[in-house]
């Protein structure tokens, strides 16, 4: 029987091949799940208060907001320095949500509007140890440290809500500075102990949804070092935009009768103490004198709040995502943006889908994003498509997006189309002018809704005209334009129009989405001076009463979008007064008269009159 004798090699401690270092792994352009960084048990948690550069509550001291951090074990244990995903929000320690507090919109336009009652405060929890949770899950095994904010007034921040202007940049701004050691952050809301963000590259990039993607364009135009890369998904990129249209006042979908002083007061979830001040200088002061909600017109208090006059401090690339039947925040908001960005050269990409409010890019797009820019990854990111659309027949949510070169689609070209008459009816609209003089009149009755108006057969109280039926699909991309001369029997009067598909589909789609609805637009002839010129608001001329009977000549821009419409349908042209859903509900009976020889549709069509292809 033989023997065998076991030998054992004993190495030397200096011998033994030392584990390596958890680090963040990238396959195919995108950040990876690391075992090390997974498991949540193992995070740090912790928070502290920032230091802004101001002072909105007026006590004295800067404003500081609360912050929490979610980092891997490997940043304190090994050393580890990681990249930043970043959101911030007003809504973070909960919100009022009293409608029976919005402004009454029962009232003639251009009156002054019936008294609003304020809303008691969100509940204030001083006793919170945590911002929020989300995005944790998904970066923080990915290898990125997340990081959340309560914007100013709200939580356990100090300051006041302003509802965009200065703090709502800078809050947001302080908090990245922190990050690259450029400000000082602190243990407690008014210690002198502070907390140094070591661990962190310096590296940010902000994403969010509605206001909290409001938020990362905010602290980008400030043009802060450091925030390489942001994700705004619907963001409210202009208050003006989101509660007035071309001097009308107008309303988010689903809120009707909200008003910025109406989101003042449902965010103000802050420290009682801060209650009296803050609602004296900004809810009581600033916005009631600035709003005007009689009128409705662009001034100074507006355009403070308008990201566009700001934009060319955008370093960051920037990521805008959409709902193309977002009729909260509707799509203007992002375009407008992504074309400012593209004209001045800063990176960015557009991603559009055919769901309501909110709704962000694939996970592999956002990774890609934020790899590159963050972690320096070679992906091709800044190659790629600039427009991603989830199109019709996809998935609302997660459908697989389709690439195009550029936003508008390259080869739209603007067709003109003509309503030529019988418009209570349904009358025709096409691509041959009838220079004739036609008049037709319609009646304001706002107890009539759009989608009842577009289904109808006639009404007096809307002008409908529509195309042949479509033979092949139609695909149009970019901005709608109208030209309108109209007569008023009122010295105001509400002014709406829709871009329907025919016979009209009143399927609902998230915040007042309608499937038959391709493109809306509200207008107040009052303004007709400036609304011929394009309604360029920055140059608004102000609301004059309207002479009864005398005919002004009206331009001004749909919503944008890039849509689709598949053959068998029709391509329809609204014209309405009052709006059910977005306007304000004055007497019925206002009559107006459209000249039809001075009224037109211009549809960015793909293709050209090529595209329209009709029985």
């Amino acid at each position: 029987m033989r023997r065998y004798v076991a030998i054992v090699f004993l190495l030397a401690p200096s011998l033994v091949p030392a584990q390596e270092p958890a680090k963040p792994t990238f396959q195919n352009g995108q950040a990876q799940i690391v075992p090390a960084f997974a498991e949540p048990s193992t995070w740090i948690k912790h928070r502290l208060w920032v230091e802004t550069d101001f002072d909105s509550d007026g006590d004295g001291k800067k404003d500081r907001v609360h912050v929490d951090v979610t980092r891997p074990k490997q940043t304190d244990t090994e050393g580890l320095k990681v990249a930043v995903i970043y959101e911030s929000s007003p809504y973070f320690a909960g919100t009022s949500g009293a409608r029976q507090y919005l402004w009454d919109v029962r009232q003639e336009v251009g009156a002054p509007p019936p008294p609003r009652t304020n809303q008691p405060a969100p509940k204030h929890d001083p006793n919170r140890t945590f911002v929020s949770n989300s995005q944790v899950n998904t970066w923080v095994p990915r290898g990125f440290a997340v990081v959340h904010s309560e914007a100013p007034g709200t939580g356990l921040s100090r300051g006041c809500p302003t509802v965009g202007g200065h703090p709502e940049e800078y809050a947001p701004k302080a908090v990245i500075d922190w990050l690259n050691g450029r400000a000082k952050g602190y243990t407690t809301v008014d210690g002198a102990e502070e907390v140094k963000a070591t661990w962190a590259t310096g590296k940010v990039g902000m994403t969010g949804t509605s206001y909290n993607g409001t938020i990362p364009l905010a602290a980008a135009t400030t043009g802060v070092e450091g925030l390489e890369a942001i994700i705004p998904i619907a963001p409210n990129t202009s208050y003006y935009h989101y509660y007035r249209s071309n001097g009308l006042v107008r309303h988010p979908g689903d809120w009707l009768g909200e008003d910025i002083d109406f989101l003042y007061d449902f965010v103000f979830s802050g420290a009682p103490d801060l209650h009296d001040v803050c609602n004296k200088t900004i809810r009581d002061g600033l916005f009631a004198q600035g709003r005007d909600r009689q009128h409705g017109d662009y001034n100074a208090f507006w355009a403070d709040r308008d990201l566009l006059n700001k934009v060319k401090g955008v370093k960051a690339a920037t990521m805008l995502a959409h709902g193309e039947n977002d009729w909260n925040v509707v799509p203007e908001h992002s375009i407008r943006i992504y074309e400012a960005l593209k004209k001045q050269g800063t990176p960015a990409a557009l991603y559009l889908h055919q769901g309501g409010h909110g709704g962000g890019p694939t996970l592999e797009l956002a990774n890609k994003w934020f790899s590159h820019y963050l972690y320096g990854v070679e992906n091709g990111i800044e190659k790629d498509p600039r427009l991603y659309v989830v199109r019709e027949g996809q998935p609302l949510r997660g459908g697989v997006p389709t690439p195009y070169p550029d936003y508008p689609n390259p080869k739209a070209q603007g067709v003109t189309l003509y309503p030529v008459s019988g418009g209570n009816q349904v009358g025709a609209l096409s691509l041959m002018q009838n220079r004739a003089l036609i008049r037709e009149k319609l009646v304001d009755d706002v107890q009539f809704s759009g989608a009842v108006l577009a289904s109808v057969p006639s009404s007096p109280f809307r002008l409908l005209y529509a195309t042949p039926v479509l033979t092949d699909t139609l695909h149009w991309s970019g901005t709608p334009r109208v030209r309108i001369r109209l007569a008023s029997s009122d010295a105001a009067a509400n002014l709406s129009v829709w871009l329907v598909t025919l016979p009209f589909d009143s399927t609902k789609i998230g915040s007042d989405g309608l499937v038959g609805v391709q493109s809306r637009g509200w207008a107040d002839p009052q303004n007709h001076k400036s609304l011929t010129n394009g309604g360029n608001y920055s140059s608004m001329a102000p609301g004059e009463p309207l002479q009864p009977g005398k005919f002004y000549d009206l331009t001004f821009d749909l919503q944008p979008g890039d849509r689709m419409i598949p053959p068998g349908k029709q391509l329809g042209l609204l014209i309405m007064s009052s709006d059910r859903t977005f306007t304000l509900w004055p007497q019925p009976g206002t009559e107006l008269s459209l000249d039809l020889s001075r009224t037109a549709l211009t549809l960015p069509v793909v293709g050209g009159k090529d595209g329209i292809r009709t029985k």
